[in-house]
């Protein structure tokens, strides 16, 4: 085989158990995950499409992947990614990613939940699956993902999805359902700093914020250390004035009298968001607990990337790669699915191309070279 195409898929997940049984297979596993990788990369989205993908560049594909059996059917894709293990499969993608992928010091790992709409099998009574991601905003990479079980929730998987990653000198976001203290814990331990937001979860210490930052602007600040930065920005007919308040008086912290147990923490934020329309203003005003310094500026450029992992990274998974639509539902096949989603993404992110992703993907459709371009970016 020529592994120049793929060697860097083959080095991370060509030794994964095989959960088929031994002596009665005629595809490589391996080979089964690369034709999915390409295929997904090339705008598939059903394992039916894969296999359509496959037969279509059979002549491609049998220049690098040895092929004992020709291409696998859809069924047999469906049945191998209902069994291999997600797990695993998950913890092999965040070791590709760090092993290809760099992530600056200072960039912000905004990490946040989102429903698979489709894997929803009401007849089954399987319930849709939740996946906690960690995107990280400035390089537009997934590092990794974390599924939410059954009998848990978002705050028991975003401490381990971090303890598995490396984010040491990021700055970790995530909105108030994940606003806990172990979690702030959990980052201050990985030598990463951490921006939450703080709504009523936590009711007396969000009273306490409230009161505070009401006091002080009804003395304009005076005498209150502090920092303050705005942005104003003019697009489409609007304009988005963003205002950021980062108190660091020891005073301040002397008075929230439940802030006990909130490890690194050094700032207490204000963000006040004000949207002009030609006919309406809507104000919005959020608060937040950090361990960065009260540098207003740099609070507020890290409060607004968060949100990149939903205007960026879930609305392309809906809209481009049609994740909400999936009926992918059995076994595994939803988790290990999204997984191969996220390697695609994550090569058509990579990839210098101004073009939209849903260019590049109709491009590699058509255009073996830039497949190989995509594929062979390390």
């Amino acid at each position: 085989m020529n592994e120049q195409p793929f060697a860097s898929l083959e080095a991370c997940f060509g030794d994964m158990d095989d959960p088929r049984v031994r002596g009665r297979c005629d595809h490589v596993l391996v080979e089964i995950l690369l034709i999915a990788v390409c295929a997904v990369l090339c705008g598939a989205e059903s394992w039916s499409e894969v296999e359509e993908f496959g037969e279509a560049k059979v002549s491609w594909l049998k220049q690098y992947l040895t092929l004992p059996a020709g291409i696998p059917s859809h069924d047999t894709f469906s049945r191998v990614f209902r069994r291999v293990n997600a797990e695993d499969f998950q913890r092999r993608f965040m070791r590709w990613v760090e092993t290809h992928f760099s992530v600056a010091r200072g960039q912000v790992i905004a990490v946040d939940g989102k429903t698979a709409r489709g894997s929803r099998d009401t007849f089954e009574g399987q319930d849709a699956i939740h996946l906690v991601s960690a995107w990280a905003s400035e390089s537009g990479v997934l590092l990794g993902q974390r599924k939410v079980d059954a009998k848990s929730n978002e705050m028991t998987a975003v401490p381990e999805l971090l303890k598995l990653l490396f984010v040491k000198g990021c700055i970790v976001t995530v909105d108030a359902l994940n606003c806990q203290k172990d979690i702030a814990q959990t980052v201050i331990d990985a030598q990463a700093d951490y921006v939450f937001a703080l709504n009523g979860n936590h009711p007396l210490l969000y009273r306490d914020v409230v009161d505070w930052f009401d006091w002080a602007q009804a003395r304009a600040f005076k005498s209150v250390p502090h920092d303050f930065h705005q942005t104003v920005n003019k697009a489409h007919g609007r304009i988005e004035i963003r205002r950021c308040w980062a108190i660091h008086d020891p005073l301040a912290f002397e008075s929230l009298a439940h802030y006990e147990g909130w490890t690194g923490l050094r700032s207490v934020v204000m963000v006040q968001r004000e949207r002009r329309t030609p006919t309406q203003t809507q104000t919005e005003t959020v608060y937040y607990l950090s361990s960065l310094p009260a540098d207003a500026a740099r609070l507020l450029a890290a409060t607004r990337a968060h949100w990149s992992v939903e205007n960026t990274f879930h609305w392309t998974l809906d809209v481009v790669f049609g994740e909400d639509n999936s009926r992918v539902r059995l076994d595994q096949a939803p988790e290990n699915l999204a997984v191969i989603r996220h390697i695609a993404l994550n090569l058509l992110k990579r990839h210098p191309s101004k073009q939209s992703l849903k260019r590049k993907r109709f491009r590699a459709a058509l255009d073996d070279a830039f497949l190989l371009q995509l594929l062979t970016q390390f």
